[in-house]
């Protein structure tokens, strides 16, 4: 298989991607912060962390994928201004910061379920991590990288000479390019908090006791506490927004090198925006679109899984209705080809991959080399188009081979059927999403799970059928 390559954001440049240990793969994304709904361009970068994950598997890597959830601790200002989003989002509507944090940890992952987005190997909520956070402070004021003041205790940048690495600037441009400071107990600008205390947030609702007095840590030191935790302190991967990288991403590295001496992250990988007539999204302007808007707009999940594959996820992805309907309208044909093939294979057996004919394999071939390119989903995509139009190939070679492409793709193909009389789209959608999902729990051998659909689904008068062609479900009235 040809040499996967990745756009490396520290240096700029495309790199083969070498792990740190053979055949292993550690990768931490930055997760949601948990005060609203996820808006369609974060989920963007999720649809591009798991075209990450599912390339790196298919190159034979075993990826351990760490997710943090924010539930306390993110002010409105990455550059710490402004109110924390929980406590905001929490007095907005008359609830408690658990309660808010719950509510749409649960509706994110639904959305992602939705997408076809594999669940992270560990997701660790901040919450739950403030004695890492602690710890990782502690080696940082050990070594002199901090400064109390005001009651909060910072990160000092300047005893930090590679900061701005990632954005490609130098300590003393950002000094000199710097705005009027907000913070009157910063040294410099550039400083960022690693504990806030009741000094600064009388009124904070999660606190906890430390060193430094009772308050709650700083967003940025969150990822790198646990990252560390989970994957050690030096791994693999880290990927987020390209948003990320002049203050969240670079504030990481600091802190995480100061404490330890050594190179945190050997690969930063950086999703575009996704982005309107009027800019980017913002949920703190409210204008934002969720993957329910798009639903209640008459759009399966997976149409808009299949629009973000067709930009590259370095490049910026101008959104539009117009838009969303030519991706419905191609996966509608990709699923049509996909039914046509089923009836011509019959019950055939679809071949294994070294018993593909030549014009198969050279399909396969050219659709690896195009994700071995950066994860050219675009170039992907197109290859799975050439092979269902290619007459050469034998209905059972195209299935074997569209399956195998779409474990990366994840559009659904091998779950699509015909709609039963009686069975509205809706109601469709939530079984193939269902049906999904049983085949993500096999292939991670959680049986418990894949039972637990299959009898779900039986409850529901629905009867699950594993072939060859992938499982196929039927009205228990009609089989």
């Amino acid at each position: 298989m040809t040499a996967l390559k990745l756009f490396n954001s520290m240096g700029r440049s495309l790199q083969e991607f070498k792990p740190l240990r053979e055949g292993q793969v550690g990768f931490y994304g930055c997760g949601p912060t948990v005060y609203n709904y996820a808006h369609i361009g974060n989920l963007r970068t999720y649809v591009f962390e798991d075209l990450l994950v599912r390339t790196l598997r298919r190159f034979g890597y075993q990826v351990t994928h760490v997710m943090n959830v924010t539930d306390v601790g993110h002010l409105t200002g990455d550059d710490d201004t402004g109110e924390d989003k929980m406590v905001r989002s929490a007095e907005e509507r008359g609830q408690s910061v658990l309660q808010i944090a719950n509510f749409y940890t649960e509706a994110f992952f639904n959305d992602t379920d939705r997408l076809g987005i594999e669940r992270p190997t560990v997701v660790c909520r901040a919450t739950e991590h403030i004695q890492e956070m602690i710890d990782l402070v502690k080696r940082l004021e050990k070594k002199g990288f901090t400064y109390l003041a005001g009651g909060n205790l910072y990160f000092d940048v300047g005893k930090f000479p590679a900061y701005g690495k990632l954005a490609n600037q130098k300590l003393e441009d950002l000094k000199a390019g710097a705005r009027i400071e907000v913070d009157e107990n910063k040294r410099t600008p550039q400083d960022f908090v690693l504990w806030f205390t009741k000094s600064k947030f009388e009124n904070q609702a999660l606190t906890w006791d430390s060193p430094w007095g009772r308050g709650y840590p700083g967003w940025h030191v969150e990822c790198s506490a646990m990252s560390m935790k989970y994957l050690g302190e030096s791994f693999d991967i880290h990927a987020g927004g390209i948003d990320h990288i002049p203050v969240h991403h670079t504030n990481e590295i600091a802190q995480s090198e100061a404490a330890t001496g050594a190179t945190w992250v050997r690969y930063w990988l950086h999703a575009e925006f996704l982005v309107m007539d009027k800019g980017k999204m913002s949920k703190s302007k409210g204008d934002f679109i969720t993957l329910d808007s798009l639903v209640d707009a008459g759009f399966h999940p997976l149409d808009y899984r299949y629009f973000c594959l067709g930009g590259h996820y370095r490049t910026q992805l101008s959104f539009s209705m117009e838009g969303m309907a030519q991706a419905r309208s191609s996966r509608k044909a990709l699923r049509e080809k996909i039914l046509d093939l089923r009836a011509a294979a019959k019950d055939k057996p679809l071949p294994a991959r070294e018993n593909l004919g030549s014009a198969a394999k050279d399909r396969l071939g050219n659709f690896d080399a195009a994700l071995a390119e950066d994860l050219s989903a675009p170039r992907a995509l197109a290859e799975l188009w050439q092979l269902l139009k290619d007459p050469s190939i034998p209905p059972e070679e195209m299935l074997a081979v569209a399956f195998d492409m779409d474990t990366v793709l994840r559009l659904g193909l091998a779950e699509v059927r015909r709609i039963e009389p009686g069975f509205d789209p809706e109601k469709v959608a939530r079984i193939e999403a269902l049906v999904s999902a049983r085949a993500e729990a096999k292939k991670l051998k959680d049986w418990a799970k894949a039972d637990s659909i299959r009898n779900q689904l039986k409850d529901e008068g629905v009867l699950l059928e594993d072939g060859p062609t992938g499982t196929i479900w039927k009205s228990a009235t009609t089989a």
